[in-house]
């Protein structure tokens, strides 16, 4: 999340599993892992866990996360920080729909999908 707070701005709060109410009954290994975070900026608000079911986490493409930019230059700056150590799978460019459009896969393997409508 520190990370995306870098990319994109805005407010990151966090608390971890042993600084919750689960401490005593979740393992003590789990103590660092993040029960709940927020990143506000704007009208932006990004939330995550490091909670996961008993299968463990599974990394993939099986969610892609939007971004809306509200000016030109959010999209184009948002982009080049999110692209960062991962890789620009397509380019920003003008679609026939007239917005910018490129997509992303981070240096977590997340996928980002950027969009400013101009």
């Amino acid at each position: 999340m520190c990370f995306y707070q870098e990319c994109l701005g805005g407010n990151l709060e966090f608390q971890t599993i042993g600084e919750s109410p689960l401490a005593e009954q979740m393992p003590k290994e789990m103590k660092n892992a993040i029960l709940h975070s927020s990143l506000i900026a704007g009208n932006l608000k990004i939330m995550a866990s490091d909670m996961v079911n008993e299968n463990g986490l599974n990394n993939g493409n099986n969610v892609s996360l939007l971004l809306n930019c509200e000016f030109e230059y959010q999209v184009h700056e948002m982009y080049h920080k999110l692209s960062e150590k991962g890789l620009k799978d397509h380019p920003l460019e003008k679609t026939f729909w007239g917005a910018t459009f490129g997509d992303l896969t981070d240096q977590y393997g997340n996928r980002w999908l950027l969009h400013y409508q101009g």
